[in-house]
């Protein structure tokens, strides 16, 4: 089981994939990156898909939450490279994807993550964020990146993973969200104010 810890009195199932969904500014970011944190508490994988922040500014985030040193924490980074700043290459804890719309890039970095990881490491249990599928839906039609999520959660399930999703509720239309929806087990919804309420599908 994937212990979630605060501010959830909960645990999941290992092959868990998770929508975390709320309005900008309610701590969607902030609440996976604590998910992820707990993992490392307990030397398990964290690895964050990051279309929004870089690679550093991303670290940076996870290394006010705990030391990472020499533990497996790692970054797919989506947006350095379609900024164009200087030439990146992929280094031990930071791979890059050309963009955004690189989805396939996406699924190629998560998963030499993983190997290395495992076969490096032995570290069986891992802890994957991706924030956010509403920048990937700014660049893509909904059934791209539906069919892009539907790899993406198998992926995270067939390593018996915890996979954590963020998305922006109000940028989308009711359409989507539930199209989006029928991918994942459960759903953390943030609001302004409250504390965050975790649904899973057996509940």
């Amino acid at each position: 089981m994937y212990d979630l810890g605060p501010p959830f009195d909960a645990s999941v199932e290992p092959g868990t994939n998770v929508l975390v969904s709320g309005p900008p500014l309610t701590g969607k970011r902030a609440l996976a990156l604590d998910i992820l944190a707990e993992g490392t508490r307990r030397n398990e994988g964290a690895i964050v898909v990051t279309t929004k922040d870089n690679a550093s500014r991303v670290l940076d985030d996870y290394a006010e939450r705990i030391a990472y040193a020499g533990k497996p924490v790692a970054v797919v980074d989506c947006v350095t490279r379609q900024q164009g700043i200087g030439d990146v290459r992929d280094e031990e804890r930071v791979k890059y994807t050309s963009s955004p719309v690189d989805m396939t890039g996406i699924g190629i970095k998560l998963s030499e993550f993983l190997q290395t990881f495992y076969r490096e490491r032995r570290v069986e249990r891992n802890r994957i964020m991706v924030h956010s599928l509403s920048t990937l839906l700014m660049y893509s039609n909904v059934q791209t990146v539906f069919r892009f999520l539907h790899v993406f959660t198998g992926r995270v399930q067939s390593v018996d993973g915890l996979g954590l999703f963020c998305i922006d509720s109000t940028a989308h239309d009711d359409r989507t969200m539930n199209t989006l929806k029928q991918l994942f087990d459960g759903i953390v919804e943030t609001e302004e104010g409250s504390r965050p309420a975790l649904r899973l599908a057996r509940d």
